[in-house]
């Protein structure tokens, strides 16, 4: 459900050990997945749960806990695997995504569809019977809009990036919705978070790899000199709206100081990182972000999450 690769060295690395020890067509059928974004994506959801429960919370309820991640990352596991269906001809263009599966002619794309429509379904129907409906609606229509709506405008507009920053910050909603029945203010600033965190770390993906998008015809980046004020507009003003977002919980009386500091510092980490990719504009810099984000993002859940505690 998140847009685009987030631990990808980290995934190439399993596949490729688990092609060596002869677990090829497995190995092809776990890199659809995507696991590197349902990690985050698992994170983020069990964060979001943790913090819509009632407080105070005399019996954990771990069992739907684990139903609620095991559900949504049914269904982004089968949004994943769709995605790369639809973008297979463009993946194959792209240096970065050449060896996917599909691309690199190792699935069939029927086979493919099949895999994740099952998956896709399966968590749906999990969420639906073994949670609550409404998580269930909220990863189907999360499922649509990144299928529909962002993977098609990416060979279209640099706009994608907003487009594909709503269905990518919907697993919060989903874990959230999953512990309390509904999404309240607190909800949505978890949403708020994911939603703008999207857009420092995209960028970062944008510049690294933006000779291979260009190769494969995506509109990720504009063209000419409004892609350097682009690229700075898009990484440094989310990361600064990211600071009062992550830091309102913490000014309440019983949060301990020291997370309070933490989490300004940072988020201010995370500016200066958005800042250097701004200004130097180089591959390193945006290596620098990209690491940056994949910190990040966990470490706000985890000190959200003691905050509560």
């Amino acid at each position: 459900m998140a847009s685009e690769p987030i631990l990808a060295a980290f995934d190439i690395a399993v596949v490729e050990r688990a092609h060596s020890l002869g677990f090829k067509p497995f190995s092809d059928y776990w890199a659809l997945t995507k696991p590197e974004i349902n990690f985050l994506i698992a994170m983020a959801t069990g964060g979001a749960f943790f913090l819509g429960c009632p407080k105070p919370v005399a019996h954990f309820p771990w069992v739907l806990l684990a139903q609620t991640l095991l559900g949504t990352v049914l269904v982004a596991s089968g949004a994943g695997t769709l995605n790369q269906v639809i973008e297979r001809q463009f993946d194959a263009r792209m240096r970065r995504t050449a060896r996917r599966p599909i691309a690199a002619g190792r699935i069939a794309p029927a086979h493919a569809v099949v895999f994740g429509g099952l998956l896709s379904l399966a968590g749906a129907l999990y969420l639906a019977l073994a949670v609550r409906p409404a998580a269930s609606l909220i990863a189907l229509l999360t499922l649509g809009a990144y299928l529909f709506l962002y993977t098609p405008l990416k060979r279209r507009t640099p706009m994608c990036t907003l487009v594909g920053a709503f269905p990518g910050a919907m697993p919060v909603l989903i874990g959230y919705v999953a512990a309390a029945g509904k999404v309240s203010f607190q909800g949505w600033l978890l949403y708020a978070i994911l939603f703008l965190w999207q857009f420092p770390h995209f960028m970062a993906i944008a510049w690294m790899y933006r000779e291979d998008y260009a190769r494969a015809g995506y509109e990720i980046l504009p063209r000419g000199s409004e892609k350097v004020r682009f690229i700075g507009w898009q990484s440094v003003l989310p990361a600064v709206a990211l600071v009062p977002i992550t830091t309102a919980p913490m000014v309440l009386p019983h949060v301990n100081p020291a997370l309070a500091a933490g989490m300004l510092l940072l988020s201010l980490s995370f500016i200066y990182f958005a800042i250097k990719l701004a200004v130097v504009r180089s591959n390193g810099s945006a290596r620098q972000l990209l690491l940056a984000s994949v910190v990040y993002l966990p470490l706000v859940f985890v000190l959200q999450v003691l905050a509560r505690v």
